[in-house]
């Protein structure tokens, strides 16, 4: 019998060893060879929502930003009493993304109606704005007011909280103080507050909350004095971790008292982004779909939307609205 080549033995024992390979993986499926690819399991991230679904009626969140949580939004029907009579006001929000701009109509009994809005962007949040950038663009904020109306002394500035978070806003602070102009800077307390004053009708002071997501913090707020601050929906700049905001905002949503959890009225940049989808017409008030039925575009719009989800899972609530016309420095011009 002729001798086996070295080659012929090393081929020999490559079959036997793939041969056995593939039987084991044919009558031992739940054995998994190192390095050989044999494990059927995909690793997945760690979800700790700290809900189950029995605890708010609704389902726990199965991941980061994808709340399961799904209801059918109640109907709403309201309509804000307009203003009799009244003075134009203006106000210039210095905010975490931009410069904007809004003119209202105010009565002796603080009803109010916005005639004029303008949202700009001024890159403060990039860290590009300059001296100059805030002395045209609010010089032109200032000459529209007037040509519209308003007089000089009735045109105020206020800088957001998640605003002055950022390195540049001393600067921009200096350049306004320099131009004579006097800027109100508020807490995030103040800025829950005066967010509600502007949004909440007096209808719903027994039965609603309000929820502000900014660009730079999230702010929560009911009557009589509730106000909580949370990351805004741009908190992967500052590399936070989605499941832990989403913790966060639940737990601080879940200390809403429960009779006020019937309606949320809801602003900020995403929800503004969400109720496009579904306005109709020129109305004020837009009810939101659930989280769950919204597809995030952009990285932004995915935080805002593990915000309002966790908001939603936290309390339970399944009448979200926004509104159109109200803003934190509406809510400062009544407050005047």
């Amino acid at each position: 019998m002729p001798r086996l080549t070295t080659f012929s033995r090393l081929l020999i024992t490559l079959l036997i060893v793939v041969a056995a390979f593939f039987a084991a993986k044919k009558f031992l499926p739940g054995c998994n060879i190192p390095g050989m690819g044999g494990s059927d399991q995909t690793e997945q991230p760690t979800t700790n929502t700290g809900a189950s679904s029995g605890d708010n009626g609704s389902s726990a969140s199965t991941s980061w930003g994808k709340s399961s949580t799904a209801f059918t939004p109640a109907p709403f029907n309201y309509s804000a009493p307009a203003p009799v009579g009244g003075k134009l006001k203006g106000v210039v929000e210095l905010g975490a993304t931009g410069f904007n701009s809004f003119i209202v109509k105010i009565d002796g009994q603080k009803n109010w109606k916005l005639e004029k809005a303008e949202f700009g962007v001024s890159l403060v949040k990039e860290g590009l704005a300059t001296d100059e950038d805030v002395k045209s663009g609010l010089r032109r904020y200032i000459s529209d007011m007037v040509g519209f109306g308003v007089g000089a002394r009735d045109i105020h500035f206020v800088v957001s909280s998640g605003a002055q978070k950022e390195a540049i806003m001393p600067k921009i602070n200096a350049a306004l103080s320099a131009m004579g102009y006097v800027v109100n800077v508020v807490t995030p307390e103040q800025e829950a507050k005066l967010a509600l004053r502007s949004v909440l009708p007096d209808k719903y002071r027994s039965n609603a909350f309000v929820v502000d997501i900014g660009s730079g913090n999230t702010k929560i707020s009911w009557l009589p004095n509730g106000a909580l601050e949370a990351p805004g929906a741009k908190y992967f700049q500052n590399n936070l971790s989605p499941a832990a905001v989403f913790q966060e905002v639940k737990g601080k949503a879940s200390q809403i008292p429960s009779n006020l959890r019937q309606t949320c009225f809801i602003i900020g940049g995403v929800p503004y982004e969400l109720a496009k989808q579904t306005r109709n017409g020129k109305e004020r008030y837009t009810v939101l779909k659930a989280p769950a039925d919204y597809k995030a575009d952009g990285a932004k719009q995915e935080a805002g939307l593990n915000i309002y989800a966790a908001v939603a899972e936290g309390t339970a609530c399944k009448q979200f609205v926004f509104d159109w016309d109200a803003n934190f420095t509406i809510g400062f011009l009544l407050n005047l």
